[in-house]
């Protein structure tokens, strides 16, 4: 249980830098939509989605099913947004790219630290790394996916995917060998890094 919920905590404070880096490009892209519903900031509180942030997250570690979770989605209005579908390109990259910075800061703290915050580091920056490349999926709700509206995929293929987008993402995560080359991917590029940064 304890682990579990170490697990659901780490999750939690990965996805507060992860959604407050897609406002505050969106806001720097000239959509205040994100400020308006106060998500351009640090506050953990203000990204939670209690379901897919606490509860299954919690229950899914519980059985020992891997890890499945999702922060509260930050809203914009791609009209607002300058450079248009390359505006919101960006706005869904941001995410993915604070996942590894944030993983590369924990490794250069766990590098340098006692062994049980090192420990804990390691742990988060590893999850960091995972979420950065699962976010890649070009799958609706993913932020991969917002790159096929960039390629031009026409709407309705893209509307498509997105009325089906869990069920293809449990599918892909479940059928595939794609989960088990994430997670083995995040634990040598974590290696990896806290090595060079040791």
């Amino acid at each position: 249980m304890e682990g579990a919920l170490i697990q659901v905590l780490i999750f939690w404070m990965l996805t507060t830098p992860h959604e407050f880096a897609h406002a505050w490009v969106a806001m720097k892209l000239g959509d205040d939509t994100p400020v308006q519903e106060g998500r351009v900031t640090l506050n953990p509180l203000a990204h939670v989605d209690w379901l897919g942030t606490v509860i299954l997250p919690l229950i899914v570690a519980l059985s020992g099913a891997g890890f499945i979770g999702w922060g509260k989605p930050v809203n914009t209005n791609p009209s607002k947004l300058r450079w248009g579908l390359n505006g919101m390109a960006l706005v869904a990259m941001a995410g993915p790219a604070s996942n590894v910075i944030l993983a590369i800061l924990l490794l250069g703290t766990a590098a340098h630290t006692g062994e049980a915050v090192s420990s804990m580091c390691a742990r988060a920056a590893r999850l960091s790394l995972y979420l950065a490349i699962f976010n890649m999926i070009p799958v609706p709700p993913l932020d991969g996916s917002k790159l096929l509206l960039t390629a031009h995929v026409p709407v309705f293929i893209y509307n498509e995917l997105a009325r089906f987008g869990f069920l293809l993402i449990l599918i892909v995560m479940s059928a595939t060998s794609l989960g088990a080359w994430m997670s083995r991917w995040s634990f040598e590029t974590t290696r990896m890094l806290f090595d060079f940064f040791a």
